[in-house]
């Protein structure tokens, strides 16, 4: 599939996802965020739902937690352009609530389509929503565990048509309340480093 015909694709789908009705976030929401990067990226990053300022602009990781998350790909010398970033819910829950199970179970399809249509060769989920459902859909039930005991691991899972690998990271909201946190989620990016080793020509 080329770049032109995944980027029609994903047009198509926010435009679906932008008059869903399917749990009541609809009613709540400023914009729907439905995720930013290329349609052909090698890399995609998928948190748990949008924020306050991510409801506002309609994109995801613009508030601190996105910052941090800047720090964190630059640290590893990965543009963020050359990423999917995207949520698991397309809409905020109010208060930045968690996601509620029928609303993961409602919005969860629209990312299944995301990835089928991107079909990336590494997926990083945020936190321990995005985590578990992501290991689940690929089969890696039987090795979900606490976020703080398998962040920066690396599972190779066997996709139709290639491998692909997921590392669970931290959610880079942690380190705005809990500066340490930085220090660890640096740690854990290395991980991207390592797989490729210092040819970043895969990035690009």
């Amino acid at each position: 599939m080329t770049s032109m015909n995944k980027t029609q694709l994903l047009n198509e789908l926010k435009k679906e996802v932008e008059e869903c009705r399917r749990c009541s976030l609809y009613k709540t929401r400023t914009k729907v965020v439905f995720g930013i990067g290329p349609a052909d990226a090698n890399l995609m990053i998928i948190s748990e739902a949008p924020g306050y300022w991510e409801d506002r602009r309609g994109e995801p990781f613009v508030g601190a937690a996105g910052k941090v998350l800047d720090e964190l790909l630059e640290s590893v010398d990965i543009k963020r352009e050359d990423v999917y970033i995207c949520n698991l819910l397309k809409c905020r829950p109010p208060g930045n609530r968690d996601p509620k199970p029928e609303e993961i179970k409602a919005c969860t399809p629209y990312l299944v389509r995301q990835i089928e249509i991107i079909a990336p060769k590494i997926i990083c989920p945020l936190g321990r929503y995005s985590m578990r459902f992501l290991m689940e859909k690929f089969g890696l039930k039987d090795e979900i565990q606490p976020i703080s005991k398998i962040h920066g691991k690396v599972f190779e899972v066997k996709d139709l048509f290639q491998s692909i690998k997921i590392i669970p990271f931290y959610h880079p909201a942690t380190a705005t309340y809990n500066p340490n946190m930085k220090e660890i989620l640096k740690k854990d990016f290395q991980i991207l480093k390592q797989i490729y080793g210092e040819d970043f020509s895969f990035w690009r």
